[in-house]
């Protein structure tokens, strides 16, 4: 029997990897440097030789690797065919085919906040429950769905992406995928200070936001001050997720919402402000959903894209 997989998330500055054994209990992790330079052609050769370079290193043999998870930043469909990877400078490949003649071993990939999902299912925030929605909220915000234990991955690997929900009308600004009044533009990290900076230049009322940067931890580090402008911020940052959140869960039904991300570190008067919003915009059906906090951090991509070879 297999004894070892490997989980790979693919970043654009870094490449987390990890060694596991098939209960899901990391044996090692380590990054290198995504290196982007002529269209990303080193990146995929990079992960093979860090892969073998650790099995050699630790003697594991290839008959004992169960196969090699990897998330990647872009739509990825169930083929592992990713259709463009901007960030990286890819265009239409199949990552299965590249990466596993690479290192002679099956590789199975998805997109990395699929993959996130999955880890955070499967050994984090969303244990125990086989229906889930997560929530990245960063500089954008991304999203997972896992139904029945599975990512849900869509036609062109798509699936998920609850940041491009249209929330708003009449949006000026400009989302990066080219929409306006998509939901991240105002739940992200960076959302939550178009919020913010919109607030104060409509009111005059004092604020310590007005005496610092503001920043997403600025505004709640204020909300649990008592500020009652931060408050205000966090009350349409809150309606505005939550809303979005009812949308996706009439769609699919979870038993669990996980909000992962740099934002989520506010804690649980963040999920307050979501999830009031969310009860009240939501399908009956799906009213009772319990929220939770991610809990793997930055680890939640290695461990999802390890249960991708594992299922």
């Amino acid at each position: 029997m297999s004894k070892y997989c490997f989980g790979v998330d693919l970043g654009g500055t870094t490449v987390k990897i990890g060694l596991f054994d098939p209960e899901g209990a990391v044996l090692d992790k380590w990054e290198i440097p995504t290196r982007k330079e002529n269209n990303g052609s080193n990146i995929l050769p990079d992960i093979a030789q860090a892969v073998l370079d650790k099995m050699e290193q630790s003697g594991i043999a290839k008959e004992d690797v169960i196969g090699v998870g990897i998330g990647v930043p872009g739509p990825v469909d169930n083929d592992g065919v990713i259709h463009k990877a901007v960030n990286l400078g890819w265009g239409v490949m199949n990552i299965n085919e590249i990466l596993g003649g690479l290192l002679k071993l099956p590789v199975k990939s998805a997109n990395d906040a699929n993959v996130a999902a999955l880890g955070e299912m499967w050994r984090g925030g969303g244990r125990g429950c086989g229906n889930m929605v997560l929530a990245t909220l960063g500089t954008g915000v991304g999203g997972g769905i896992i139904t029945d234990g599975k990512i849900l991955t869509g036609a062109m690997g798509a699936g998920g992406e609850i940041g491009h929900i249209h929330i708003v009308d009449g949006e000026p600004d400009e989302c990066g995928c080219g929409n306006h009044g998509c939901l991240e533009q105002y739940a992200s990290a960076t959302g939550i200070v178009r919020l913010a900076t919109r607030k104060l230049t409509s009111v005059s009322d004092d604020s310590m936001l007005r005496n610092e940067e503001i920043s997403a931890k600025s505004v709640f580090d204020a909300v649990k001050a008592g500020d009652k402008i931060a408050c205000e911020i966090a009350e349409e940052f809150g309606e505005y997720l939550g809303k979005g959140l009812a949308a996706v869960a009439c769609v699919v039904n979870p038993e669990v919402i996980v909000l992962g991300g740099g934002v989520s570190k506010a804690g649980d008067i963040l999920c307050d402000y979501v999830v009031k919003y969310y009860r009240k915009h939501v399908h009956f059906a799906s009213r009772d959903v319990e929220f939770r906090l991610a809990s793997l951090g930055n680890d939640a991509g290695i461990y999802g894209a390890a249960k991708l070879v594992l299922e």
